[in-house]
């Protein structure tokens, strides 16, 4: 992985979204892609997919459509030539890890906006109180234990929320301190239950649902999003589908 220091990337915390034209000359085929995508490093291309994740979920937070000129100019700059592949990569991963859909509302202008595809929860306090990142982070860590069979590792969350690009002991642009979030507020807000393995040195902790996660979603409603994710049928997982169902 590069050690480079990673860039906050420029005007994420702004609202300014000037008008200036900065689109695409002439739009590249896949092969001159595919072409172009080998001749990159791909540490930075990786680098700018984060970057852009980043981008989209601010704008999302101000509810500001996203115009294409704007990733261009504060984002993907001189990749443009790799533009589809970064925007495309950047896509699957909100839909994958927040549940959110990059929708382009304005095929003209080239416009777009995140739209949630995430459980729908039963209660109240889950969709009023928690920002749609942080809840499409919370159902990403509550769908990674179900799999698991209700119960997980603390160093397979970790490791799971680093394939995720988070890392815990940096502080991110929309999560902040993402170890805070994951291990106090879910926990105090009893999303979470994190409790020591007996035994074990040095000290490993499980996580498990908390009881406010039982009761504002199910465990239907989270395979039916992992299914979606991933293309698949709830069937597929016979153990997870009949506890979901039953």
């Amino acid at each position: 992985m590069s050690q480079r220091k990673r860039s906050k990337g420029p005007g994420f915390s702004q609202g300014d979204d000037g008008d200036e034209d900065f689109n695409l000359s002439q739009t590249p085929t896949h092969s001159q892609v595919q072409r172009n995508l080998e001749r990159r490093s791909q540490d930075q291309v990786n680098q700018k997919v984060s970057e852009l994740v980043q981008f989209l979920l601010v704008k999302d937070q101000k509810k500001i459509p996203i115009k294409r000129a704007d990733i261009l100019k504060k984002v993907i700059r001189e990749y443009k030539d790799v533009y589809s592949e970064i925007v495309n990569r950047a896509g699957r991963t909100l839909q994958q890890v927040f549940g959110l859909q990059l929708v382009e509302i304005d095929t003209k202008h080239h416009i777009y906006i995140l739209t949630s595809d995430l459980p729908r929860a039963e209660g109240e306090n889950l969709r009023r109180d928690n920002q749609t990142a942080k809840l499409g982070l919370l159902i990403a860590i509550l769908s990674f234990i179900f799999m698991k069979g209700n119960s997980a590792k603390d160093s397979a969350v970790w490791e799971f929320l680093r394939w995720l690009r988070l890392q815990p002991g940096e502080r991110h642009e929309v999560f902040g301190d993402v170890k805070k979030l994951v291990t106090e507020e879910f926990v105090r807000q009893k999303y979470l239950e994190i409790t020591p393995i007996p035994l074990t040195d040095p000290p490993e902790f499980k996580y498990q649902w908390g009881p406010r996660a039982a009761k504002e979603t199910s465990k239907r409603d989270v395979l039916r999003f992992v299914a979606k994710i991933q293309r698949k049928d709830p069937t597929f997982w016979t153990s997870q589908y009949k506890e979901a169902e039953a």
